[in-house]
């Protein structure tokens, strides 16, 4: 079997967000979001992914959003590049489905929770090593939690993921290997699909399953996220190179050609130019 890749933002939504999703969303939410208990009991997918839809879109809003147990909101988003801007786009989305549960005059009594579930391919926060971390309103220096424990965020970083096969223990362990390497399996391993539900999003991910159409739109989808990754290496590479070249052509006058290429990690033919110009 060959499985397509759920880190593929379509791909993403074809999993978790169809109308046959509903028992795997339980299960993946109750893993990322409450450690695997059984909190979330039930749920209702808004906008259950619709192949037309997506297809020939340059650009379309592909999160999850469902109405869990508890009256809540989950919004629910995979995103594999690092673009600027993305940290406040996540906010922005979060507070902008709390505050349209409102109608002009009606009660703030009625607003309900909202979750926002980041499932992101790079690292975000440095300075920990926990792989699901959750931000929540809290006072600056107590760190005691706002009155109103309303709107949360929460981010899981798959790159700090590092359990093997044979690691796997719980609930949340199985999901986070099914998203960060289900796709390089050619079998469900045993302790996966001792799981239906993911035995479930398996048999959605298998290729065999789709559509040629699905399977074009999922191919063009990868060679695009591939090449916007390349850009965005690209054009850091270049910003660090212009930097070390302003570093250069400050230190010209204070140490030799030789000294300079060490401290700037420039080559001695790059700081030579620098020196010409």
């Amino acid at each position: 079997m060959r499985f397509i890749n759920p880190k593929t933002d379509i791909a993403f939504k074809k999993i978790f967000g169809s109308e046959q999703s509903k028992d795997i969303l339980i299960s993946f939410l109750n893993s990322m979001l409450y450690d695997g208990q059984p909190v979330i009991e039930d749920l209702e997918i808004l906008n259950p992914y619709l192949a037309p839809r997506i297809r020939g879109v340059k650009e379309t809003y592909l999160d999850i959003k469902a109405k869990i147990t508890g009256n809540k909101t989950a919004i629910v988003e995979m995103q594999v590049l690092n673009v600027e801007g993305f940290e406040k786009r996540i906010l922005y989305n979060a507070a902008k489905s709390y505050s349209i549960q409102l109608q002009a005059g009606e009660d703030y009594k009625l607003l309900n929770p909202v979750i926002a579930l980041t499932i992101v391919d790079f690292q975000m926060f440095a300075d920990f090593d926990k792989v699901i971390s959750h931000f929540v309103l809290k006072e600056k220096d107590y760190l005691v939690d706002y009155l109103s424990y309303d709107l949360e965020l929460v981010f899981v970083e798959l790159p700090k993921f590092t359990k093997e096969l044979e690691e796997l223990e719980t609930l949340t362990d199985k999901w986070l290997y099914f998203m960060k390497s289900g796709r390089n399996l050619q079998t469900v391993p045993e302790t996966m699909s001792a799981v239906p539900e993911i035995e479930q999003a398996f048999a959605i991910a298998n290729q065999a399953n789709l559509s040629q159409e699905e399977l074009e739109d999922l191919e063009h989808r990868e060679i695009f996220i591939h090449d916007q990754r390349n850009a965005i290496l690209k054009a850091v590479s270049t910003a660090v190179n212009d930097n070390k070249r302003e570093i250069a052509k400050q230190l010209l006058n204070l140490l030799d050609e030789e000294a300079i290429a060490k401290t700037t990690g420039l080559s001695l033919e790059e700081v030579q130019k620098l020196k010409q110009q």
